[in-house]
């Protein structure tokens, strides 16, 4: 049987998470590794069933409480990222504070997001007969080939959004976007 990269991850992820149950069965608490495993088995769970991207958020920020953790989990479990298939396509889930350990946060205010970085501008056309999205931090110039622009310029971008934010395109739609250097490539000059 082949199973490609990404099914073995998600066979490792049940694993881990299949372990973490047993372990709170048995009344103890769970270690980072184990909450991960269960909030993210969660959430595969749920895009597999249909769910939206919001009701995929709630299951993961659901998944557990500071209670099922060791002492010290929620401080180490500041943020968990996955990406999950929907019916729009991959997308990238970002829990940010999913044991609620809010302490640890700053002060809510405006954040300033890929300062000093070269950024272009492209015109990009879907020629797909469904919708197209791309997640903020996906290659750009890798996107659905079915979306029509300059990919030589595109080269080393990524979209110009908060991460876990995406962009998408219906049939025949064009759209002006923001592109960002990855931070390896973000010298001004």
């Amino acid at each position: 049987m082949y199973v490609s990269a990404t099914e073995h991850d998600r066979l490792l992820v049940f694993l881990a998470a299949e372990l973490a149950r047993r372990t709170l069965s048995q009344g103890e608490k769970l270690s980072a590794p184990e909450a991960i495993a269960i909030i993210c088995d969660g959430m595969h769970a749920a895009a597999r069933s249909g769910s939206t991207y919001d009701e995929v958020v709630a299951t993961g920020m659901s998944a557990l409480s500071s209670d099922d953790v060791l002492e010290g989990v929620p401080a180490l479990v500041e943020e968990v990222r996955l990406e999950v298939l929907l019916g729009d396509g991959s997308r990238l889930i970002v829990l940010r504070d999913p044991l609620g350990h809010a302490t640890h946060l700053g002060t809510p205010g405006t954040v300033t997001i890929n300062e000093g970085r070269r950024r272009i501008t492209l015109e990009v056309t879907s020629h797909s007969q469904m919708p197209i999205r791309v997640a903020s931090h996906f290659p750009f110039w890798l996107s659905n080939r079915r979306l029509s622009f300059d990919r030589g310029a595109a080269r080393g971008y990524h979209l110009d959004l908060a991460a876990g934010a995406s962009l998408r395109w219906q049939p025949g739609q064009t759209r002006r976007v923001a592109l960002v250097a990855y931070a390896r490539q973000a010298s001004v000059g």
